[in-house]
């Protein structure tokens, strides 16, 4: 039942658009930065941080954006942050010098990192738990995964057929496209039936120094500027120390006092937020065993999947000698497999829960990651690429899905954007610091040469620990996630002691 004609189809077409451009962006650079150095004379060591700054923001931001959501409104925070990202996408197709281009991927980090949280939350939230969130977070999970393996494809026929700068253009089409159907899609931040009504308390619910329990007006909720603080600067300096180790290493001074920094940051977040009145984290979600589990697995699979992207793309092109356009086509057969399996998981989500899907696609994509282990210098698209992909590819599918239900399982409503901006650190964090990691694994392997057989070693290597990574995904999913099927429709009711006093519209 959905109120003040909101239609939860152009709801969740707005959504998935805004996923898929979120996606697109994280890999479409990766195969234009040749071209970008050349052409805008970046030192080898600084061209990283095309990259590595969009990583930074976006990770560093995102629980404050899924904070900021629940606060100030959902569909607030998506057109903003779209806006945001569109504009810093034109400077970057613009950009004249270095420092501009990195300047704009830092402003499409922070414009993703409060619309993303934003997105995932309208969804939860006009979507009831139970089949029809399952079968509407399949269809964001499929735009997420498109978008990620597309962009190696666009970013390769763009770079070498038209101009590196489209590759930061093509966004905007994209961007115009989800801000065109927001406004169609109902009124601005509708509550589906049974979520808390704004700025009003629950009959029972008694705030310090008030004695009657009949409902009254909330008092303005206060954004929690110190967690927010040090959220921000925590995950922030942990993402800047970790994709500093490629040139830095692990166990250099530098990093090692920036990863320590982060460390007594984010205990001091911790500690914050189990004194905060309105935390910017509400640390009592991670008792929930589907949301822990949830999120760990998401680190893991995203640990290995971005890895591997990042390994088989450098595979084909400086083992195999493929071009960027070559490249780019030889990831559409895992394009394809990661639609298909996220049409599976959807349906075997939908009548048996999250973990029916999650334990067999993590197993599934171990194997076929386990399979490109078996990589060699002399090897060849249809003998050492084509059928992991596939396998790799559609268990990777089997996850995407499931995850961001088993997420947002038994989450009340007024705490959407909270347990989305969770779940969005968690993919981001394990991304980047599985690829920063795996990354000086493989260099370790390969040593000073590049020579192509000890190039195909190192990311042979890395391939094989990304296998392992989806092993351990899959153990969470067996040990930690509950048997029992999710099965109660609709948002959960906060607990007294969950309970938070509302502020404005969320």
């Amino acid at each position: 039942m959905y109120k003040n004609s909101l239609r939860p189809g152009l709801v969740l077409a707005a959504v998935t658009v805004a996923q898929f451009v979120f996606a697109l962006d994280m890999s479409v650079v990766n195969v234009a930065l040749p071209a970008i150095r050349t052409a805008l004379g970046f030192a080898p060591l600084d061209l990283s941080w095309v990259v590595h700054v969009y990583a930074l923001t976006f990770g560093g931001l995102l629980l404050l954006g899924g904070r900021a959501c629940d606060l100030y409104g959902r569909r607030r925070l998506l057109v903003t942050g779209l806006a945001v990202f569109g504009l810093c996408s034109l400077a970057g197709g613009l950009a004249q010098e270095p420092w501009q281009l990195v300047a704009a991927r830092a402003g499409q980090g922070i414009g993703a990192a409060a619309a993303a949280p934003a997105a995932l939350a309208m969804l939860t939230t006009t979507f009831t738990e139970g089949p029809r969130r399952v079968r509407a977070l399949g269809v964001w999970s499929a735009a997420n995964a498109a978008g990620g393996a597309l962009g190696v494809l666009a970013g390769g026929l763009l770079t070498e057929y038209a101009s590196w700068r489209w590759v930061m253009l093509v966004n905007l089409p994209v961007v115009a496209v989800a801000l065109a159907l927001l406004p169609a899609a109902g009124p601005a931040d509708v509550r589906p039936a049974g979520e808390r009504p704004v700025g009003v308390r629950p009959v029972g619910e008694r705030p310090v120094g008030v004695r009657s329990v009949e409902e009254r007006p909330a008092r303005r909720e206060r954004p929690d500027v110190p967690g927010a603080v040090l959220a921000t600067g925590g995950v922030g300096l942990l993402v800047f120390g970790v994709v500093r180790t490629e040139a830095r290493g692990w166990t250099s001074p530098a990093t090692l006092a920036t990863l320590a920094a982060a460390a007594v940051l984010l205990a001091a977040f911790v500690v914050t937020e189990t004194r905060a009145p309105a935390p910017l984290l509400r640390l009592g979600l991670l008792r929930s065993r589907w949301v822990a589990g949830a999120n760990l697995l998401v680190f893991l699979a995203a640990a290995g999947q971005f890895t591997a992207f990042y390994f088989v793309s450098l595979y084909l092109q400086q083992v195999l000698g493929l071009g960027a356009a070559a490249t780019g086509t030889a990831f559409l057969p895992f394009s394809a497999g990661l639609v298909a399996g996220t049409v599976v998981a959807t349906r075997v989500t939908a009548a048996r829960g999250p973990r029916a899907a999650l334990v067999p696609g993590a197993l599934l994509a171990a194997a076929g990651l386990a399979w490109f282990a078996g990589i060699s210098p002399d090897g060849g698209f249809l003998t050492d690429v084509l059928g992991p992909s596939l396998v790799t590819s559609i268990g990777t599918g089997l996850v995407l899905a499931p995850v961001a239900a088993a997420a947002t399982t038994g989450i009340a409503a007024h705490e959407a954007g909270r347990a989305s901006g969770l779940l969005n650190s968690s993919r981001q964090l394990g991304g980047c610091v599985g690829l920063a990691a795996l990354a000086t694994v493989a260099a370790h392997r390969t040593g000073t040469s590049t020579d192509p057989g000890a190039l195909n070693d190192g990311y042979a290597l890395g391939l094989a620990v990304c296998a392992a990574l989806f092993v351990l995904a899959a153990v969470v999913a067996t040990v930690v996630l509950p048997r029992r099927r999710p099965d109660t429709p609709g948002p959960r009711p906060a607990t007294p002691a969950e309970k938070q006093p509302e502020g404005t519209p969320a």
